[in-house]
């Protein structure tokens, strides 16, 4: 779905705006338009890349997050039948001990699973825009030795 935005009445498409179109008499000693033009692309396309990975990775994020709720509640009928059943109250606070104990491991596990799945997300949209400033940079570089 292509973003259309309305200016002074004037209705066009975001994705069909073609810059060198524009900038086709701007003529300045030394720059190539076209190389600008298509650097600031390769510029949106890694920011798309890296929108995208984000939003991959809060999906699987929120998924878990689900399926760790529903677990949690499945797991708190059983701890309910497992509290009202038959023994003496000293059997029951070592059955309750042990089932907060098993609670807060599986709460740490959860966490830490939590914590990782935003970590790799993180670090692969911050790769993917770490290559393309160091593709800026070579692009710099390569810019000036040509104008040399």
């Amino acid at each position: 779905m292509a973003a259309k935005q309305s200016t002074q009445g004037i209705d066009f498409d975001i994705s069909k705006f073609d810059m060198s179109k524009y900038f086709q008499d701007f003529k300045v000693p030394g720059v190539d338009v076209e190389v600008l033009v298509a650097s600031q692309r390769k510029n949106i396309e890694a920011l798309t890349q890296a929108n995208k990975v984000a939003y991959e990775g809060v999906q699987a994020l929120v998924k878990r997050q689900v399926e760790i709720a529903r677990q949690a509640i499945e797991e708190s009928a059983t701890v309910a039948r497992q509290l009202v059943e038959a023994g003496t109250p000293q059997e029951k606070a070592v059955r309750q001990t042990e089932l907060t104990k098993e609670a807060f491991e599986q709460a740490l596990s959860n966490a830490r699973e939590l914590s990782e799945i935003v970590a790799k997300s993180n670090s692969e949209a911050f790769e993917t825009l770490n290559k393309r400033f160091f593709a800026i940079l070579d692009e710099l570089k390569d810019g000036i030795n040509k104008a040399k």
